[in-house]
Order: C-alpha cells, then structure tokens, then sequence
C-alpha cells in the first residue's frame, strides 16, 4: 500500500509499504477514505517529538470502511463506516471506566512525554504518533490496522459526507474539551491563543456553549480573518502588538481579564530571544510565551485550558501569578471516545459545521506538498485533507 512516511525533519514521503495485518482479535483493517494533517503532526515533521524514526507512518485524524475484523471484534463488522478517535484505549481498565480514555493504561508500551523519573504508566497510545506514544502506524495510508476495534472506532451515518465527521476524530473533540474545560458558559469571555485547526474548534464550541466574547491571538491574518467571519472572534494580530493580553483586558467588563485563556499554540510557539537561545543549548524543549499571555490575560479565579501539546521544560512559568491570582488549569489529550455521541447531534442538528475550516483537499499521493502548504502557511493554507 501507499502511506506517509517519516525520514528526518522536514522530509516525509509517500512510500510503498507493507499492507497492515490483524495482529490481536479485537483488531479491524481499515480502508481508509479521508484522513487529514494534523497541527500537532507538524511537531514530528519537524523533528521536535523524541523517538520518531524512519518509516514511521503519521496521521491520527482517519476515518473509513471496515474491510476485515478479527475473532474478538463483537460491535463492527466489514462494511461499517467509521470514525478511528486519535486515542487508542482498552476501554476497562480504571481509568476507561471513568471516561477518561486518554490515560488508559494498558495501550501504550512507550514511556508517554514525562521526564520525572519517578513517572508513573504512560497514558494511552495514540496513532502515528512516534514510538513515546506506542509506536502505532498512523492512518496518513491507503489501508491501516485499527487495535481495541470495540472501543474505539464509532460508526457514522452513510447520509453524512467524510468532511462533516472527519473532524470527529482529533480536533473537534479537542476544541470542544478545550471550552468545556475553560467553563464557558452563556455570557463567558475567553481568550484563544492560536487560530490553527484546533484553535478554530474550539472558537466554534466556545459559541455553542454560548460564549458571548470570543478574543482570538495569531500571527497569520488569513486565519485571524476567517474566524472573524465564520465565529465573530475580535481578532488581535500579535506581530502588530507586543502585548495581547494588555489589549484584552482593556476589552473586558471592568479591565479584569477574561474568564478563561485557552492555550491552542503548545510548546512550539514563537518565543523570546532567551528562548530561542534555551532551545538551541537543549536547557528546555518547550516555548512559555503562550502560558505567560493566558495567564496575564485570564481574571483572578479564572481558568487556563490547554489543549495545545507541550513536552519537557518550560522556561519563565511565573507559577507566582497564577497562585496570586487564584487560576485554575485543565490540560492534556482528549477523551475523544466520551464526547462522541453529543458530537455528531450537534453535526446532525447543523450546530456544528466543522468541514468549512477545509482549505485544501490533495491526493494522499501529494501529502508532503500538503505538508509543506500546511507547515509555511503557503496560499492561506488552514487544514488539509487527504484523499487515498
């Protein structure tokens, strides 16, 4: 078969592959129908997540059409349409049993991101995601092998077109963790650090959980422009002003700060000089400059969500700020098996149109062009799909 592979930094490649095979009973083989790039696939292209090597495939956003299952497989059969969540979860084990899929901890045999040597089991694998994370092969592939089959894939209406529920995948249940992890609620204020894929996700459950002021901070007008008009952000262009979160809080009800900072960026951020300088001598992997801004922007008793990835140290946290001010912090990767069911109502019912963030749709044969469209921001490039 044909998939993308990783070969170095800024260098992946359509190859020729193996075709996957059933490996354990409750595996299923997917023909794969739509997948896309990712955000966060970014951080592997360049080179930045430990423990990704040659001829690893990416893509953990995939949905398609079950082409085989395995002697344990009970609630799929070949045929069915399905939607693969990025989280690989066994969905028994203690923390499955309280709908907390992504720190299951029976699915990964990497070691996850943590550095504290007295780290306790990772949490989840995850598809196409380096050998931290379980080294699973991703779904950027004409056909993919699909473990925990009877947790994880979830079936979608045939009367709905791919684009509408590929999102369901990753980023949707991302930016609707994100929101709902800041509390919003009727009448909140946030602040959205970021208008890539998942930025742009979350702006749009942040409306449908009735946010009433929606602040976006990015650094590519086309993006700040099309959230302007597809969710009604107030765009703030941060290469036009050295400090947004001075200019939300002037915006807000009594100069307090807004009642939630969500952090869409993660640890690749563009950061100060020291930073770059940290980086380049190894002393951190992670650029603070995000968190620093969502903490300043946020209001005492607020809260900071992150759905953006990070990895390692982080310089300049000002851990003091947040404790003065009483802030609250939700993080991590998604339990996207959970959110599922009120997802697809919300797609259904038309309260969620996720498939118009699409900017570009390319043959799987030309996914390092999607890449590198994706990676330069070149012709307002804001999500690619991928077509087997």
């Amino acid at each position: 078969m044909r998939a993308l592979t990783y070969h170095g930094a800024h260098d992946v490649r359509v190859d020729t592959v193996p075709d996957p095979q059933l490996l354990q009973p409750d595996d299923i083989l997917l023909r794969v129908t739509a997948t896309a790039i990712c955000g966060s696939d970014l951080h592997l292209y360049h080179g930045k997540i430990p423990e990704t090597r040659d001829g690893d495939i990416f893509g953990h956003e995939f949905m398609g059409i079950v082409e085989e299952v395995g002697t344990g497989v009970t609630a799929l059969k070949p045929g069915d349409r399905v939607i693969v969540p990025f989280v690989i979860a066994c969905g028994d084990c203690f923390f499955c049993r309280q709908d907390l899929f992504a720190a299951c901890e029976t699915t990964n045999p990497g070691r996850g991101a943590l550095l504290n040597k007295k780290q306790i089991p990772p949490g989840a694998a995850l598809f196409g995601y380096s050998h931290l994370y379980g080294g699973i092969p991703g779904g950027q592939a004409e056909f993919v092998r699909v473990p925990q089959a009877n947790t994880g894939p979830f079936k979608v209406p045939t009367s709905l077109p791919d684009e509408r529920v590929l999102f369901l995948t990753d980023i949707l249940p991302t930016g609707y963790q994100a929101a709902v992890n800041a509390g919003l609620k009727a009448g909140s204020s946030v602040a959205i650090y970021g208008a890539g894929p998942v930025g742009l996700m979350t702006a749009a459950c942040a409306r449908l959980l009735g946010a009433e002021q929606i602040f976006m901070v990015d650094q590519f007008a086309h993006r700040l422009q099309f959230a302007q008009e597809a969710y009604g952000v107030i765009p703030i262009d941060f290469t036009q002003d050295d400090d947004p979160a001075a200019t939300i809080i002037e915006q807000t009800a009594g100069h307090r700060g807004v009642d939630a900072a969500i952090d869409a960026v993660g640890f690749e951020a563009k950061g100060s000089t020291t930073e770059t300088v940290l980086a380049t001598l190894k002393l951190e992997t992670s650029v603070g400059k995000v968190l620093r801004q969502c903490i300043a922007a946020v209001r005492r008793g607020g809260v900071v969500s992150v759905p953006g990835v990070y990895a390692g140290f982080l310089h300049g946290f000002l851990f003091g700020d947040a404790f003065d001010k009483g802030l609250t912090f939700k993080m991590g990767q998604t339990h996207v098996q959970a959110l599922l069911p009120q997802l697809l109502e919300h797609i259904e019912q038309g309260r969620l149109s996720p498939e118009i963030i699409i900017s570009h749709r390319l043959p799987l044969a030309e996914a390092a062009k999607g890449y590198e469209l994706f990676d330069k921001h070149q012709d307002e490039c804001r999500k690619v799909i991928l077509l087997p």
